[in-house]
């Protein structure tokens, strides 16, 4: 290994190379294409640093002066790209490299004065970089090696135009390689276009995928979500975690809610622009924030050191998609912890989201409000600040407080100043309950009668929004509503009534009157019998007798739908009698007159000016109506001596007896 990269990893405690890194450094890889798949944290930024540093530094221990790039680094979303910029800066920082970015989002303009000032590497998104190759401000001819981070991300991201185009660009005696978690049959096309002899490099953990993440699918009531979110994060009081939603419009809901809650919270979605998430990230590095709430933008490659939890409010489109996710924490040995918030309709795709990632996840309910006290009492005993001594400068403020408050009165302030600080935990409904809790009882009312009822159209979503709006009351406020055939009768809250008084008139002359007691409806009981019938029905005068049918020949018994009758049942038709011989035309017989309705120049002719046209048999006639001499017959297209005859049907010889004879030409 180079001694200058050797020592960036030192200093950085790195003490031995992951099995990816490992991989991409043998000897028997130097120099050649390579398409890499391993399992998300298994370090791959650094293992496409280590597998190019020796093309790049070509024999030597620091780079030249900064030119033309010599590697281009593409990543599918902003941050990854910013990510790997921080990775290959302090990896090659020893080496003397000046590593750039080209990124949506940031000034166009500083980017092109930085690569006109000269960097080493670039790293870049794909659709920033066509438009600096196209405005030509960044020049490709000595780039040794083209790194695609993430490439089935990219592709899924609809970038397969620009990489195809950028790949075009670059010189064709370079190095690509590809890293991916995953190599769907895209990747493998993409890489015979455009790798040369591409080595295969798999590797795989002895473990199984993601073993150091428990996961936990948590069954919810679907009005208790958000509640369920707010005690998972209070249960396990995170150093940093994420909180995924499908959408940017749940991003800014859940976040607001969470603000309001008392959490350092920052948002990470596409409509943010890239200094503010740029400052979200940095946030959760620095400590300011401890929980992001972002959409799938942040779900590749993007690496917190303190990432502990990380929670799928809605639950991703397909099980990629949850590796990645997940793959956010538990990264490089450490713990973490994979939670699926599952209302109660999204249980089997749940199942099928697991079973397709091949993740075996313990299903539990969310924590409860008195499991989150208990887990805040055991962190409050196993804090430290049990056996530090007082600063120097509150010792006596210490001995003042001994002196003043019994011990009862020291916890209880201690207990009461700690939870202050934290958001209370919620009480949630058992996920198995499908109907909401009972109405209670709606207490003293009064009943009013309404002179409008089922006969007027009255209906009860038509008469609640009218009283409503007469008294100012709410839906609260009313109770039961029955409507009447002509009139209708509500029940209305004791306290609200006197806004009413003895009567009102409400709107279009409807009008509301106070009743001293309730109204009696009735029995609710089942509906009376019939009484029976104490006179007999009349008979009725029988019919006449029908004349018998006339006999004739049987009917035919009818076919079902889809069959045809029995060919005996058919009806017999009378065979046709043969054509008679047409009659043979005379020489000297002067042909028929044919009236010309229409000019062969397609004008419709004048209406009772036709005039006839006489012509030989088979002669064109001339103007007089003679045949022309010299000439080939002219046939009009009414003639049917033309027309197309099928084989075998009409006037061969030993044909069907049926046949007519050809006519004569």
């Amino acid at each position: 290994m180079i001694q200058t990269i050797a020592d960036a990893l030192a200093d950085q405690g790195y003490e031995t190379l992951t099995p990816v890194q490992e991989a991409v450094i043998a000897t028997a890889l130097d120099g050649a294409d390579l398409l890499v798949s391993a399992q998300t944290g298994s370090g791959k930024t650094v293992a496409f640093g280590l597998a190019i540093a020796p093309t790049l530094l070509d024999g030597a221990d620091r780079f030249g002066p900064a030119n033309a790039p010599l590697a281009l680094v593409i990543a599918p979303t902003r941050e990854l790209a910013m990510q790997v910029s921080r990775e290959l800066t302090w990896l090659y920082g020893k080496a003397g490299a000046i590593v750039t970015t080209c990124v949506g989002g940031m000034d166009q303009r500083t980017e092109r004065r930085a690569l006109d000032r000269g960097a080493h590497v670039v790293v870049a998104t794909p659709g920033r970089l066509c438009d600096h190759i196209k405005r030509n401000n960044i020049d490709l001819s000595d780039l040794r090696a083209v790194v695609m981070d993430e490439a089935d991300e990219m592709l899924d991201l609809g970038f397969r135009e620009e990489l195809e185009f950028i790949l075009s660009e670059a010189p064709t005696d370079r190095r690509t390689l590809m890293f991916s978690a995953t190599v769907p049959a895209a990747i493998a096309k993409l890489a015979q276009s455009y790798q040369r002899d591409a080595q295969r490099v798999n590797v795989q953990s002895e473990e199984r995928q993601h073993a150091d993440i428990e996961y936990r699918a948590l069954a919810v009531h679907p009005r208790d979500t958000e509640n369920a979110i707010l005690n998972v994060l209070r249960f396990y009081e995170a150093k940093n975690a994420i909180v995924f939603c499908n959408t940017r419009a749940a991003v800014a809901r859940l976040t607001t809610r969470l603000t309001n809650r008392n959490f350092s919270v920052v948002a990470l979605s596409g409509e943010l622009t890239q200094s503010e998430r740029t400052n979200a990230l940095q946030a959760l590095r620095d400590g300011r924030a401890r929980v992001c709430v972002a959409t799938d933008v942040a779900a590749r490659g993007i690496d917190l050191p303190n990432l502990e939890l990380v929670i799928h409010a809605d639950l991703p489109n397909n099980a990629d998609t949850l590796l990645h996710r997940s793959g956010r924490t538990g990264r490089a040995g450490r713990k973490g912890v994979s939670a699926l918030i599952v209302p109660a309709k999204m249980r089997s795709k749940a199942g099928r989201l697991l079973g397709g990632a091949k993740i075996q996840a313990e299903w539990a309910d969310p924590p409860s409000a008195a499991e989150v006290n208990a887990a805040d009492e055991s962190r409050l005993l196993a804090d430290g600040a049990w056996t530090q001594e007082a600063p120097q400068d509150a010792a006596d403020f210490v001995a003042t407080l001994t002196e003043k408050f019994t011990p009862q009165q020291l916890a209880t302030a201690f207990v009461n100043l700690y939870r202050a600080r934290v958001s209370a935990p919620e009480d949630l409904s058992d996920a198995n309950s499908k109907d909401d809790k009972p109405r209670s009882s709606f207490g003293p009312s009064v009943w009013f009668s309404v002179s409008t009822g089922r006969n007027d159209g009255a209906e009860p979503r038509t008469l609640l929004p009218m009283i409503c709006r007469v008294g100012d009351l709410t839906r609260d406020d009313i109770g039961a509503i029955r409507v009447q055939p002509r009139s209708s009768f509500i029940e209305v809250a004791e306290a609200k009534a006197a806004k009413f008084g003895a009567g009102m008139e409400a709107e279009d002359g409807i009008t509301l009157t106070r009743l001293d007691k309730a109204p009696d409806f009735g029995p609710k009981g089942p509906r009376p019998e019939r009484a029976e019938r104490t006179t007999e029905r009349p008979q009725r005068a029988e019919r006449p007798e029908r004349a018998p049918r006339p006999q004739g020949k049987p009917d035919a018994p009818r076919a079902k739908k889809g069959e045809r009758p029995p060919k005996s049942h058919k009806t017999e038709r009378t065979p046709m009698k043969p054509n008679a011989a047409p009659k043979p035309k005379s020489e000297g017989a002067p042909a028929k007159p044919e009236w010309k309705d229409k000019p062969r120049d397609g004008a419709a002719p004048a209406k009772g000016k036709a005039k006839p046209v006489w012509k030989k048999a088979g002669g064109k006639p001339d103007a007089r109506g003679d045949e022309a001499p010299g000439k080939k017959p002219y046939k009009r297209a009414s003639d049917t001596t033309k027309r197309f005859t099928p084989p075998n049907k009409i006037g061969k010889q030993g044909g069907k007896p049926n046949a007519r004879p050809k006519p004569n030409k």
